[in-house]
């Protein structure tokens, strides 16, 4: 299994699973909110009111996530007794601050938690595969 940000996960069977992208597709709301909120006079009704509406978005983005991620899980899980899947360095992937917050709304290390555990409980193996192992065919064997 193959991740990355453009598309959640990429089967060994050819199949294409796009992340949720929750943070992505609500981002425009929560700029709005966040300006809101900034822009109201301390200890107030109406901040207070702001920030529950902003904290209501944010949780909103989570269990979206959270809910792509336990039925994609659960779906390998069964499908598959065996599944491989990569090491990512994310911690050095997010220092791109190009790709940093697409990186984050996939949530990869969740990923592959859930994967870890809901594979053992129906047993199942999930294994990782090292960053450096040659996965991938070269660009000289096109």
């Amino acid at each position: 299994m193959d991740l990355g940000v453009s598309a959640l996960a990429t089967l060994s069977t050819g199949e294409i699973v796009p992340g949720p992208k929750a943070h992505t597709a609500l981002l425009a709301r929560l700029r709005r909110l966040s300006r809101g909120l900034s822009r109201k006079q301390l200890k107030s009704r109406n901040r207070e009111k702001a920030r529950r509406k902003l904290a209501r978005l944010h949780a909103r983005i989570a269990n979206i996530r959270v809910d792509a991620l336990h039925k994609l899980t659960t779906d390998l899980a069964r499908r598959f007794p065996l599944i491989g899947i990569e090491n990512l360095n994310i911690k050095g992937m997010m220092r791109n601050h190009h790709l940093a917050r697409s990186i984050a709304d996939m949530s990869f290390h969740e990923f592959r938690r859930q994967l870890e555990y809901k594979a053992a409980a129906r047993g199942g193996q999930v294994v990782v595969a090292d960053r450096w192992y040659p996965s991938r065919v070269s660009q000289s064997e096109y």
